[in-house]
C-alpha cells in the first residue's frame, strides 16, 4: 500500500491536477422519520457550508440498479485536512443528531472536466 502523501507527490510530479477533497458517504443509521426531523437543520447547514466555500458537492445516490432512492448520500467537502472535513461532517445536524452516520475519505482529482453554461441575457445555467 502506497502512503497517500507520496501518490499525491508522484501525481503533482506527472502533471495531473492532485486537488485534495474529502468525500464523506452518509449513510441512514435511525428511521425514516429521524432522518426526515433533522433534514431541515442539515440543509441549512449545508447551505452554510456552501457560502462559506467549504461544501464542494452533495446529494443522494441511487441503489446499484440506478432505478430506486438508497438513503446514501455524498456530500464532498473542500478542507484543509482530513481532520477539519471531519470536524465538518460531524457537525452536520444528520450526524450529530445521530440520524445518519458517515465514512470520510480522501479524494484525489486528477482527470475530467467540468462545463458551465450561464445564459447572460435569459440568466439561465447549465452544468454538466
Amino acid at each position: 500500500m502506497v502512503a497517500w502523501v507520496e501518490y499525491k507527490a508522484a501525481a503533482k510530479a506527472r502533471g495531473a491536477l492532485a486537488l485534495e477533497l474529502y468525500a464523506a458517504i452518509s449513510t441512514p443509521a435511525k428511521s425514516p422519520d429521524d432522518v426526515k426531523a433533522a433534514l431541515p437543520d442539515h440543509l441549512a447547514y449545508q447551505a452554510d457550508l456552501e457560502r462559506a466555500g467549504r461544501l464542494a458537492l452533495a446529494g443522494p445516490m441511487s441503489d446499484e440498479s440506478g432505478e430506486n432512492m438508497q438513503g446514501v448520500g455524498l456530500i464532498i467537502y473542500r478542507a484543509p485536512s482530513l481532520e477539519a472535513a471531519r470536524a465538518l461532517a460531524e457537525a452536520d445536524p444528520m450526524h450529530k443528531t445521530g440520524a445518519r452516520s458517515f465514512v470520510l475519505r480522501r479524494w484525489m482529482i486528477n482527470e475530467g472536466s467540468l462545463h458551465l453554461s450561464v445564459g447572460l441575457s435569459t440568466g439561465g445555467t447549465t452544468l454538466s
